[in-house]
């Protein structure tokens, strides 16, 4: 018989299960392309109960996305401190680990899924969206080294989104840019932003 019954500690361990596996699912195939079908079924719950923790797949979408901003800190915070590592190597394999998302279980949403996530979140959605998006950031520069004042965090956000966002856009969503320079194009914006932020951290 199914069990009728779960306790809060069981629940917690459920949700934080659909989040990890909702996690591994998207930075590998896309957020788009994942269901919550594939998810359910891989934790071992029905569709109704699923829907119990998740009312939409955006609730899980934003909700895994903020559960995976401590890992993606303490991604930056290992590397670093690995001494084999300078600082200039250290920041940009944290940024080629985000843009290449699904080889480091990294999820990063494209151009399509940013607006579809957009559309349906409400006004308040969306600023606690951005303050803990700003949050971290802000962390990140902080870790880096670097001092996060809202200039600073900003300019970093747009720089770091952009090269995650036309490395996931090509071919399909930029046909017009050349597919075959993609890597050397994400390799140069990725110096780039390497440059500017070792220019911050001189400046802080």
């Amino acid at each position: 018989m199914p069990r009728v019954a779960y306790s809060k500690q069981d629940r917690e361990r459920i949700r934080t299960e659909l989040m990890s596996v909702g996690l591994e699912l998207m930075a590998k195939q896309g957020i788009q392309h994942t269901t919550m079908e594939q998810i359910y079924k891989k934790v071992g719950i029905s569709r109704t109960f699923f829907y119990s923790f998740f009312p939409t797949k955006e609730d899980l979408v934003i909700e895994t996305l903020y559960w995976q901003q401590p890992k993606i800190i303490e991604v930056v915070q290992q590397l670093m401190a690995d001494p084999a590592l300078s600082w200039r190597e250290a920041v940009k394999k944290f940024l080629h680990d985000c843009c290449y998302g699904e080889e480091s279980g990294i999820a990063v949403m494209t151009i399509e899924e940013q607006q579809q996530l957009f559309r349906r979140m409400s006004g308040q959605s969306y600023q606690v969206f951005r303050q803990k998006q700003q949050r971290l950031f802000g962390d990140i520069l902080e870790s880096f080294g670097i001092r996060a004042d809202v200039q600073r965090v900003n300019l970093f956000t747009n720089l770091s989104l952009t090269a995650m966002v036309i490395r996931r856009a090509l071919p399909d969503t930029l046909p017009l840019f050349v597919p075959e320079a993609a890597e050397e194009t994400i390799d140069f914006q990725l110096n780039m932003i390497v440059d500017a932020l070792e220019k911050m951290k001189a400046e802080s």
